[in-house]
C-alpha cells in the first residue's frame, strides 16, 4: 500500500504544475492546522480542563500552520511586506499559537490544578484570532 500512495505522489509531482502542487500542498498543511487547533481548543473547551493530549493538538495545529505559511511563502509574489493586513495578522496568530502551546506545556508540567481547569479562557481568544488569518488567506485566494 506504501507504494501506491508514493506512486501516486510521483504521478502528482510529474504531471500537475509545480504552482498547483504548491497551492495543493499549503492549502492542505493550512486546514490540518485548522482541524488539529479546532479540535484541541473546543475538546478543552468543553472539558473545561487542559488534557497532554491537548498539548499535542496545540503543537500539531502551530506545525502544521508553520509548514502551510512557508508554502504559501514560497509561492508568493514579490517581497514579503510586514505592513500588509494578512502578514499581520498571520505574524500575531502564529506568535500567539507559539505562546498558547508553550504556556500549555508549562501548565500541563506544574499540574496545579487551578491552572489547567482556567486555562480554556485564553484558549478561544487565540483560535478566534487565529481565524482572521485562515479566512483571510482565503478571500484573498478567491480574489485571484
Amino acid at each position: 500500500m506504501r507504494w501506491l500512495s508514493s506512486f501516486f505522489l510521483f504521478q502528482l509531482y510529474i504531471c500537475v504544475p509545480r504552482h498547483s502542487v504548491m497551492i495543493i500542498l499549503s492549502t492542505v498543511l493550512i486546514t490540518l492546522a485548522l482541524v488539529f487547533y479546532s479540535t484541541g481548543i473546543w475538546a478543552e473547551r468543553i472539558v473545561r480542563l487542559l488534557k497532554p493530549w491537548h498539548v499535542v493538538t496545540f503543537w500539531t495545529g502551530l506545525a502544521f500552520d508553520v509548514s502551510g505559511t512557508l508554502a504559501m511563502h514560497k509561492m508568493a509574489e514579490g517581497k514579503f511586506d510586514l505592513l500588509e493586513p494578512h502578514t499581520i495578522t498571520g505574524q500575531i496568530a502564529l506568535w500567539l499559537m507559539l505562546a498558547h502551546a508553550i504556556w500549555a506545556t508549562i501548565v500541563i508540567r506544574k499540574g496545579e490544578k487551578s491552572m489547567l481547569v482556567n486555562f480554556h479562557r485564553y484558549s478561544l481568544f487565540v483560535w478566534m484570532v487565529w481565524l482572521i488569518p485562515y479566512f483571510g488567506g482565503m478571500i484573498l485566494a478567491m480574489r485571484h
